[in-house]
């Protein structure tokens, strides 16, 4: 949800320079200041949500890459498809034996031995 502000200045600021898969569109100013380089921007689809800004375009927001993604670029075998952060949600992931996960935790497996400091005796397991 873009803000009012944020509208105004894309219309008179703006440029559109692309579109990702997911919706979200991206800009930057269309002047080039004196010092420095373009401000960069996106107007995300649906919530503001940083995690939705796929690799490609972020490094781009970042000036990682001059030159924004190529709309229709094959992706190479060992790209992923983007997934956006799932933190906070249902779909967040939780180990076995969270207490969201309606899940028992699993027994410790007895391989685990704390560490005793030099010199130290060992202490007597219970």
């Amino acid at each position: 949800m873009t803000t009012l502000i944020t509208r105004v200045i894309t219309q008179f600021y703006g440029q559109r320079v692309g579109e990702d898969s997911l919706g979200n569109v991206y800009y930057q100013h269309r002047k080039t200041p004196s010092a420095g380089r373009r401000r960069r921007w996106v107007i995300y689809k649906g919530d503001d949500e940083a995690s939705k800004v796929p690799p490609e375009w972020n490094a781009w927001l970042h000036y990682t890459v001059d030159e924004p993604p190529l709309t229709g670029r094959t992706r190479r075998s060992w790209e992923k498809e983007h997934m956006p952060n799932r933190t906070g949600t249902p779909e967040a992931y939780r180990p076995p034996g969270h207490t969201l996960a309606r899940g028992r935790r699993d027994k410790a497996t007895g391989d685990y031995e704390a560490w005793q400091p030099s010199g130290a005796a060992p202490q007597a397991k219970n």
